[in-house]
């Protein structure tokens, strides 16, 4: 299920895209109107913390929807939505991998891929969502790169989660792009900075059940910069897995419902290039992963 957050009337929304057709179901205006269920949560972070339940109960009442008199009026056609990130706001920060890839840890200096996790977090309100337009910060930085990368969405409460019960903690996947300053970065001499400025972690569009997704370590990475292929990579090669990601972090912080985790870039980012190729205003990046579709954003 490919489920979407969303405003339409002024108001916060989530639902499951319409399948052929660009247009998302309102399930909260289902439930309000048809009042299918006993419950149902007013947000996706509540949904999430139901796991499998949530999309159980989502799935009831779309069909209360299509078998109703109203079909139509329970339909919202996306030129008609404000898109959000589908993860409007994490329970905390958002938790991110450094060079999980060989070839983007070597064009990034290193000699070889580290053999422990690197890892740093973004701010909350560093969240964006597809299709926004994303401010360039040149008052604060002229090396503003992309990264587009794999995440996934935390769907049950974990500490210490073995390497094989980590994908039972995952309740989907979506894109990220994780936007750096990279001359901030050097600067301070670790990346929560350079990581967290305004709107540098764009999210979508969707986030999908990981029933779609059975496995996270054979999906392509394409990131195009005005149309230009910039990286091709593929989770294969991550260093390490999201089984271990998840695990290993798991030893360390307890993960809760609605946490994200960037697992990390393949090579081609600006800054790997000779000489480095940073962003600037009038950009478009379109980042492809497939079973999930494309995050695209324009700077000014």
């Amino acid at each position: 299920m490919k489920i979407l957050s969303f405003k339409f009337n002024g108001e916060v929304k989530f639902g499951p895209k319409v399948k052929k057709e660009e247009a998302v179901w309102d399930v909260v205006a289902i439930q309000e109107e048809l009042n299918v269920l006993p419950s149902f949560p007013a947000n996706i972070i509540d949904g999430i913390t139901l796991g499998f339940d949530f999309v159980e109960k989502i799935r009831k009442l779309v069909e209360a929807a299509k078998n109703s008199e109203k079909v139509e009026s329970f339909k919202r056609s996306f030129s008609e939505i404000e898109w959000l990130s589908p993860i409007p706001r994490t329970p905390k920060n958002i938790l991110c991998i450094g060079k999980n890839y060989d070839e983007h840890a070597k064009e990034m200096g290193a000699t070889a891929a580290p053999t422990d996790l690197v890892v740093f977090t973004k701010s909350p309100t560093s969240i964006a969502a597809d299709g926004q337009v994303l401010p360039i910060h040149e008052s604060k930085t002229d090396s503003l790169d992309y990264e587009g990368e794999l995440a996934v969405v935390i769907g049950k409460v974990g500490k210490n989660i073995a390497k094989n019960q980590a994908l039972d903690y995952i309740f989907g996947y979506t894109i990220a792009n994780d936007i750096t300053a990279r001359d901030l970065q050097d600067r301070h001499k670790q990346y929560f900075i350079g990581k967290s400025l305004e709107a540098t972690c764009p999210l979508g569009p969707y986030v999908v059940t990981k029933d779609e997704i059975p496995n996270p370590q054979n999906l392509t990475i394409v990131t195009k910069v005005n149309g230009a292929i910039r990286q091709n990579g593929s989770t294969k090669d991550m260093v390490f897995s999201v089984e271990e990601l998840v695990s290993i972090l798991s030893q360390y912080v307890t993960l809760e419902p609605g946490d994200v985790i960037l697992t990390g870039t393949p090579a081609g980012v600006g800054k790997g290039m000779t000489p480095p190729v940073f962003l600037k205003a009038g950009d478009e990046v379109k980042i492809s992963i497939e079973g999930i579709g494309t995050l695209s954003n324009k700077f000014e």
